[in-house]
């Protein structure tokens, strides 16, 4: 089975919908998957995914699943009743503290306890965490995948091709979760554009433990005009 990820096109955030270069975007995406083989299409609720996804789904006659728990994320401090100096700084910005966490505590770089630090444990950002990787876990065992320790436990073997179109937060998410990599890591060191293409892949066997291999990472080769992103760690 491979799971494709694409990041939603140019925004226009105002409307939560695309731009007109974003739609070119997404046409020039729907393109690029037309031979990948995708049997169904995935999307965040939002417009901008479902947006672009639609582009691709009328060019592989496919419907559109909406999966809600896509959703981009939000953050900040999960209660209101946060005495000032006690608030989450940044206005719990997760690129920024996890740049900040990274930086200033040194233990934290390979370390999986990223979600017990302050930055994090009292961040809305962790309830979306959560939700997205109770969300995916149970889309992939749909497809006979079924998450065990990290890894994934083949109950049926398939050749599937999906694709789930998303958003930066909620894509940040599941690669931290089916890759196991630690979310701080993934937001400071892998930044993807707009309508870029992922793909991972999971090469199984009925009864085999399967370890998902990043096969493809923020391919944009099919786009002809985006502005170049710089990951900023600030809000």
């Amino acid at each position: 089975m491979k799971l494709i990820f694409i990041r939603h096109g140019e925004p226009d955030y105002s409307t939560d919908s695309l731009t007109e270069n974003g739609k070119k975007q997404a046409a020039d995406t729907a393109k690029r998957l037309e031979k990948e083989g995708i049997k169904a299409i995935y999307a965040s609720p939002m417009g901008r995914a479902r947006e672009t996804a639609g582009y691709t789904a009328k060019a592989l006659n496919l419907d559109v699943n909406i999966l809600d728990y896509m959703h981009e994320i939000d953050w900040g401090d999960r209660s209101e009743d946060v005495e000032e100096e006690d608030k989450i700084p940044y206005d719990g910005h997760p690129w920024t503290l996890a740049y900040k966490l990274l930086t200033e505590n040194p233990e934290y770089v390979n370390s999986s306890e990223w979600a017990q630090h302050p930055y994090f444990k009292n961040n809305k950002c962790l309830d979306y965490y959560e939700k997205v990787s109770k969300g995916l876990d149970d889309l992939l065992s749909e497809y006979g995948l079924v998450r065990k320790n990290g890894l994934y436990s083949c109950s049926k073997g398939n050749n599937d091709i999906i694709a789930l179109f998303a958003h930066g937060g909620s894509g940040a998410i599941l690669f931290s979760h089916i890759l196991s990599l630690p979310f701080p890591f993934v937001l400071t060191t892998m930044p993807y554009g707009v309508c870029s293409v992922s793909v991972i892949s999971f090469n199984e066997q009925q009864g085999d433990m399967v370890i998902p291999r990043l096969e493809l990472f923020d391919d944009m080769g099919h786009i002809e005009a985006f502005k170049e992103e710089k990951l900023h760690f600030d809000k």
